[in-house]
């Protein structure tokens, strides 16, 4: 629907600038000196605080909430990028903090970036163009994701970290406070340092989302498995899908692997 300012009047702040093009569902909220684009699409329940700038082909979803200071749907931060018409969606009920900056995408990449739902993107966050992030995310104070991230389900992203283009984090995933990320991140496992090595499984976050013990062991197993110190790395990830058929969470590895990109896979520090 496009935005019907009479009817949302009471919601929106008279120090707003909203371009008559939007289209603002009358239940959104949007604060002092906030300013909405033409081709924005704000649905029901959204939420913006003051001074945030939404701009471009950009479409947030319901009950989404954007605190004061934000940048979102800005042109990407690439030397290629010409104007062209890309966007950025946002799923549900994400809850994005101050001062975080999110770019829409380029033709490149495929002209789109994109949120899942349920997000948690704290303080100062900046999500580069073209990125795919999952559901249930969680960026902490400081991350930072170059062009192209891809990001699985229900991940962590540890505070000032940074995040190589191009890179893969899978599903479940943990990575460090300070951690420089340039390699992909298997899904359940945790990598850390200045200059990021594969520490083991995300254990503590498995186990808060509800994994079972035998889950964890059968990971273990996996881990164990596929990371051994003897034969190729081709090899063992065949003894892992042979050993491990079947079993959900260890496919997810075996099929994160089996899709090499042009970035490396980390590995644990023996290798």
């Amino acid at each position: 629907m496009k935005n019907n300012l009479s009817q949302a009047s009471s919601h929106i702040h008279p120090t707003a600038i909203i371009d008559p093009g939007a289209s603002i569902h009358p239940s959104v909220i949007i604060g002092p000196y906030s300013i909405v684009d033409k081709e924005v699409t704000l649905k029901e329940g959204v939420s913006i605080g003051a001074y945030v700038h939404i701009q471009g082909r950009t479409e947030i979803c319901e009950e989404t909430k954007i605190h004061s200071f934000c940048s979102i749907g800005d042109h990407p931060q690439s030397i290629r990028y010409s104007g062209e018409g890309t966007s950025l969606h946002i799923g549900k009920q994400n809850v994005i903090r101050e001062h975080v900056t999110i770019h829409r995408g380029t033709v490149e990449g495929g002209g789109m970036t994109s949120i899942g739902e349920k997000g948690f993107f704290m303080v100062a966050c900046h999500i580069a163009h073209d990125c795919r992030i999952g559901e249930g995310v969680i960026m902490a104070n400081n991350a930072t994701l170059g062009g192209h991230v891809s990001i699985g389900n229900f991940a962590n992203i540890g505070g000032l970290s940074a995040v190589h283009q191009y890179v893969r984090i899978g599903q479940q995933a943990m990575i460090g406070g300070m951690s420089g990320v340039d390699s992909d991140v298997i899904p359940y496992g945790m990598v850390k340092g200045d200059r990021a090595y594969l520490a083991g499984l995300n254990v503590i976050g498995l186990k808060r989302r509800g994994f079972s013990s035998t889950d964890v062991h059968t990971l273990r197993s996996a881990y164990r498995c596929l990371f051994a110190p003897e034969g190729t790395l081709a090899e063992r990830l065949a003894d892992a899908a042979t050993l491990f058929q079947g079993n959900e969470v260890v496919e997810d590895i075996v099929q994160f692997v089996s899709k090499m990109t042009e970035r490396s896979l980390y590995l644990p520090r023996h290798w």
